[in-house]
């Protein structure tokens, strides 16, 4: 069925998957650009970490949201919600077809849907839990984040104890899940939307990202890691890779057994984006390599006027 809003293609799926490689793929087929809704390809500084568009793969279609910013400065999903809506009001002036690409299911989400207002944190309350997650561990916060909000910590990477903290101040302070904020009041937008999500046998996943891990040290990851010591406490540096890098900088972890980390948890880290994509943005899964049949399936909803 064709649509008679402009059409906002997004290609999402779990890390490692081959989302970058398919959307430009699109990009050049439909002779549009490319959003990127990831929390960490934002940041200039995390080039290799986040496994950013490479030179060549930005010069084959022009990319936003990519290191835009520098890791000093903050970036969330609300603010996510508003560039990329901003960017995608003059973009479909040049053409009713736009890509947003990227694993970050709340960036996505807040696009497609819209956020509702968090409460106030009082500095009381942020103060609690931070003494909490000091006194009482890594694992403490991940039993109470379960407890009060198994939703929300089914999809967190929960190696990342800001965004766990962040979801208790808001519990602590409205009573209600941070997961709730998130299907409230869904917002009409400008466009029509499609969500296309990369799938892959699960060994097949793992297999890319335990090799991906590998190339990401080949190129120059741990240095990457050692010029981003003075903000380590920065939340997209609490996140699966450059937790475990830091321990082992620090001393606590061998190198292999930080290798061996990385993999473990971005595996795990992926299984939650998985069930994130399924539950909560009613994705169509097709294999990155099935160009065709994907090719056929959105251009069969995309608007009457085409300029590609």
């Amino acid at each position: 069925m064709k649509l008679d809003k402009p059409l906002l293609i997004v290609i999402t799926g779990p890390t490692g998957s081959g989302k970058t490689a398919l959307s430009i793929r699109l990009a050049k087929y439909f002779n549009c650009e490319i959003i990127s809704a990831d929390s960490r390809q934002i940041f200039k500084e995390l080039s290799i970490g986040s496994a950013a568009p490479d030179t060549e793969e930005l010069a084959k279609v022009s990319h936003h949201l990519v290191a835009d910013l520098s890791v000093s400065e903050n970036f969330n999903a609300g603010m996510f919600e508003q560039k990329a809506l901003v960017l995608l009001k003059s973009l479909f002036t040049k053409n009713p077809v736009q890509i947003v690409c990227g694993g970050s299911g709340m960036y996505i989400k807040a696009l497609l849907y819209g956020l509702d207002e968090f409460p106030e944190i009082s500095s009381s309350t942020r103060e609690n839990i931070k003494n909490f997650y000091h006194e009482n561990g890594l694992e403490a916060l991940q039993k109470k984040l379960f407890e009060v909000d198994p939703e929300y910590y089914a999809e967190v990477d929960i190696q990342n104890p800001q965004r766990m903290m962040r979801a208790l101040e808001v519990f602590e302070s409205s009573g209600r899940k941070f997961s709730s904020f998130k299907t409230k009041n869904e917002t009409e937008r400008f466009f029509d939307s499609i969500v296309i999500a990369t799938d892959l046998p699960r060994n097949e996943l793992y297999e890319r990202i335990n090799q991906r891990t590998l190339t990401m040290f080949k190129m120059g990851w741990l240095d990457e890691c050692k010029s981003l010591m003075l903000y380590r406490h920065k939340n997209a540096l609490q996140t699966v890779g450059y937790k475990e890098i830091f321990d082992h900088l620090d001393g606590k972890i061998s190198f292999d057994e930080c290798v061996s980390l990385i993999q473990q948890n971005t595996r795990r880290y992926a299984k939650r984006q998985v069930t994130y994509i399924k539950h909560q943005l009613n994705a169509h899964f097709f294999h990155p390599d099935d160009f065709s049949n994907l090719k056929d399936f959105i251009v069969g909803r995309v608007p009457d006027e085409k300029s590609w």
